[in-house]
């Protein structure tokens, strides 16, 4: 490597052009490069979402899911493994495929297999939702919508059809569906009573509206010198108008829809309640997807949220909830702070060893530069900038400054040798290149396995290893090309003249130095006696040394815990509540309410910010797809609380609450989910750092399995939360038909079971039928529903039984009824299976 130091020498401002291209390049790539927590983990995975409103979650597994999965597996390729979870009306599958797999290839076929297996799923089986998953992909920024005099039913398409719609052209982000409101659709409420009397059925209404509201293109017309574009009145501009269409006429007698329903501006009944310290509220997460800097997202959201306020109504309020920019920002200046400290360490330790101040600029300007063309690397190879590259660079800060330190050091010895300033550059050189390389490619080679990791390990370690590298050899390469160059233009040859003049000066840096001096000389003389004293007697050493190397090991080893990440305490956590299985929606956010007292009870209110509810299902499939709770239905919900930033230990107050929760609560499954943004991606959507999968083709078998490992795994100390995430015991009734009877009256099984779901899940699986609003432009759905639910146990009310007076099947308002009025059925709970409820 000397024809390189020569060359330095001769051409000097061409390697002076040189660092200043390395400090634009530099800089430009800390400007563009994407700011993150972590490396993106970009382990492939490819989400396919199953909707079929009103089929039970046993349905779904067996008629959708398992076809689907078993159709993947003979035409998708590179499929490592396949999760996937049925609950009721939604089945999402997870399909994990090998690592250098091509995703675009892989997202294609999964397409075209699930468009082919429509032809044998369920008859008004849709397309399913297909994106591709990533563990970075997590919320970074949680947005409560709410506003005064404002309904859940506004506030949600408000939500959906402005805000998300806007917030979803910013680079890098993805908004899922809201969290909770009600969405907009429009509503028919049969009236059961009337389509008796009528003789109708709640197919008749369906088949009426289907027949009276058309999208159908009419096309256009030549008359005279014109063309006219020819449109009818097909669809209904007024949703009142939906009321008078006719069903059918008997003896010149018309029956509308307004004589056995009524058609309103409405919503479905809710399923996901949310609420912001008690108020009804929605929530809108923002994700960040791949490798996007999830700084530049939260603020390109902040800046989109100004623009379009002029957009939405005036009364409309957006607060900020979970922003983990703060945590990201926090822990990216934490790591600069602590890599500025260690390099003005390391300048003054140069400074106070070398006495020189010429020397410590050439190696203060070294460092930086050698981080510099790490980061100009990396940028080139796509990575962002993250704990883990930042903490690499400020692990190699102590490192890079050997290269510099030892070159300096040797040409101010052959300076102090009385050679000239070029010789001396040339000698210094020559005589370290050897041992400088050597020590280099040494420390390179401790990082090599790191490239063998697999997995989430991989993603993350491999980044830090890549900055230390680069660093490295960039050190020694600066040390063979700018260092000479500034050594030639700063250092000056030595005499003894100078250094005599040197010794009886008065700078007080220099008699600070000459002091220094003497006291490291007496050191290092008392280190040399000790050495030579260790060697004379090598036995007694060694005994020594292993005995305290081993004394240490036990002292630290039984106190020592080990985890793939440290905590992180990011002043905020997440509580999932579990009610019984089946439990009504309003029954779950009453127990909520009563969580909540519980929680500002062992909070105080200085350190309490916000508590936030999410109560249930969402209204899609997408958003359970995203999620790391896991509901499976009303009973489910999710707490999460934001603390003041001077608050005490986190986790003392969630074991405080663990304990305190299951007292106040039996029954109730309380478990603590992954909040901060470190431990969501680690996770990799799990619920739980631990995740124990049984899997075989007994499916109570395999439970009673999990039952009696779950027994042991509670006593495993510092186990918590520990629990089975699929409970057995979800209630239902079945409706068993006698065909014979329901024959001789003049129904089939198909026309009880789409009476059962006009009534009790609406007809648009089925038989969609669409409203377009001329105002807003934006489509919404017709559906049945049922006219009248059974009502909560916090508001009886008897029902009456009515008879059926003829062939015309339409369901009762309650259960009671039900259970006396249907001659042709008989509906009863279903058999139950243990209860399997930990």
């Amino acid at each position: 490597m000397m024809w390189i130091v020569r060359l330095a020498l001769r051409r000097p401002y061409t390697f002076a052009v040189f660092a200043l291209l390395i400090l634009i390049l530099g800089v430009f790539s800390i400007l563009s490069m994407p700011t993150d927590i972590f490396p993106n983990i970009d382990i492939p995975v490819v989400t396919v979402v199953w909707n079929f409103n009103g089929l039970s979650a046993q349905e779904m597994s067996t008629r959708i899911i398992f076809n689907s999965e078993r159709g993947m597996t003979t035409t998708v390729n590179d499929i490592e493994h396949i999760e996937s979870q049925s609950l009721n009306g939604i089945g999402i599958i997870k399909i994990f495929f090998q690592p250098h797999v091509n995703i675009g290839a892989a997202v294609a076929q999964v397409t075209a297999i699930s468009q082919v297996q429509l032809r044998s799923l369920p008859p008004g089986s849709t397309p399913p939702f297909i994106i591709q998953y990533n563990a970075s992909s997590v919320p970074i920024l949680m947005l409560g919508i709410s506003g005064q005099g404002m309904n859940e039913q506004q506030l949600n398409d408000v939500t959906t059809n402005n805000i998300r719609t806007q917030l979803a052209t910013i680079e890098g982000a993805q908004t899922p569906f809201p969290y909770g409101g009600k969405p907009r659709q429009v509503q028919v409420d049969l009236n059961l009573p009337a389509l008796q009397a009528k003789g109708l059925s709640p197919v008749d209404v369906v088949n009426a509206v289907s027949a009276q509201n058309l999208i159908a293109p009419s096309g256009t017309m030549k008359i005279d010198r014109f063309e006219y574009a020819v449109e009818t009145n097909s669809a209904p501009q007024v949703i009142d108008d939906l009321n008078n269409l006719p069903i059918k006429a008997v003896n010149g007698a018309v029956t509308y829809i307004r004589d056995v329903a009524h058609v309103r501006d409405g919503s479905p009944p809710q399923t996901n309640i949310v609420r912001v310290d008690g108020r009804r509220a929605i929530l809108l997460s923002i994700m960040k997807t791949g490798s996007s800097s999830t700084l530049d997202i939260i603020k390109s959201v902040h800046e989109k949220l100004e623009s379009i306020k002029g957009q939405l109504p005036p009364q409309l309020r957006i607060n900020a909830l979970s922003d983990q920019s703060i945590f990201v920002r926090g822990a990216i200046s934490g790591v600069v702070r602590e890599g500025i400290i260690a390099a003005c360490l390391t300048a003054i330790m140069v400074l106070v060893f070398l006495g020189s101040f010429r020397s410590t600029v050439i190696i203060a300007v070294s460092i930086p530069l050698s981080i510099l063309c790490s980061l100009i690397t990396l940028y080139a190879l796509h990575e962002t900038i993250n704990i883990m590259t930042l903490g690499g660079l400020a692990l190699a800060v102590g490192i890079l400054v050997d290269d510099a330190t030892v070159e300096i050091e040797n040409i101010n010895r052959n300076l102090e040798s009385g050679k000239e300033i070029e010789q001396a550059i040339l000698d210094g050189a020559a005589q370290i290149a050897t041992p400088a390389l050597v020590s280099t490619v040494a420390i390179c080679i401790v990082f090599v396995p790191m490239f063998f990791l697999s997995g989430v390990a991989r993603y993350l370690f491999v980044p830090l290893a890549e900055a230390v590298c680069f660093a490295m050899l960039a050190s020694y390469l600066l040390s063979r090309t700018v260092v000479p160059t500034m050594a030639r233009y700063l250092l000056k040859e030595h005499d003894d003249e100078e250094a005599a003049k040197k010794r009886v000066s008065r700078n007080p840096f220099v008699r600070f130095q000459l002091a220094f001096e003497s006291r490291f000389q007496k050191t290092r003389d008392g280190y040399l006696r000790l050495l030579a004293l260790c060697l004379d007697h090598p036995r007694v050493f060694l005994i020594l040394f292993t005995v305290f190397a081993l004394a240490s090991v036990g002292l630290l080893a039984p106190s020592l815990g080990q985890d793939f990440f440290p905590s992180v305490d990011a002043g905020q956590f997440k509580i999932h509540v579990r009610a019984r299985s089946g439990t009504r929606i309003e029954e779950t956010a009453a127990l909520c309410d009563h969580v909540d007292d519980t929680i500002r009870g062992l909070i105080p209110s200085k350190e309490l910010v916000t508590i936030v509810d999410n109560i249930g299902l969402p209204a899609s499939g997408l958003n359970l797809s995203y999620s790391t709770s896991a509901p499976i239905g009303p009973a489910d919900a999710d707490i999460q609380v934001q603390l003041t930033e001077n608050h005490h230990a986190t986790a003392a107050y969630v074991e405080n609450l663990r304990k305190e929760l299951n007292r106040q609560y039996p029954g109730v499954t309380f478990y603590v989910l992954p909040v901060d943004i470190v431990t969501q991606i680690l996770n990799f959507g799990l619920s739980a750092p631990i995740d124990i999968q049984v899997v075989g083709p007994d499916l109570y078998g395999n439970r009673a399995l999990a039952e009696r490992m779950l027994d042991e795994v509670r006593y495993v100390p510092g186990a918590a939360d520990a629990r089975i995430q699929q409970p057995f015991n979800y209630p239902k009734m079945t409706v068993n038909v006698d065909r014979t009877r329901a024959q001789a009256i003049g129904l089939t099984q198909k026309d009880v079971a789409t009476s059962l779901l006009v009534a009790l899940s609406g007809s648009f699986q089925t038989t969609p039928s669409f409203y377009l609003d001329p105002k807003t432009g934006v489509t919404y759905s017709i559906r049945w529903p049922n006219s009248k639910a059974c009502p909560s146990p916090a508001q009886p009310r008897r029902c009456r039984p009515r008879a059926l007076p003829r062939p015309a099947l339409c369901l009762p308002e309650c259960l009671e009824s039900r259970r006396r009025s249907m001659f042709l059925a008989t509906w009863r709970p279903s058999p139950q299976e243990p209860n399997w409820a930990p």
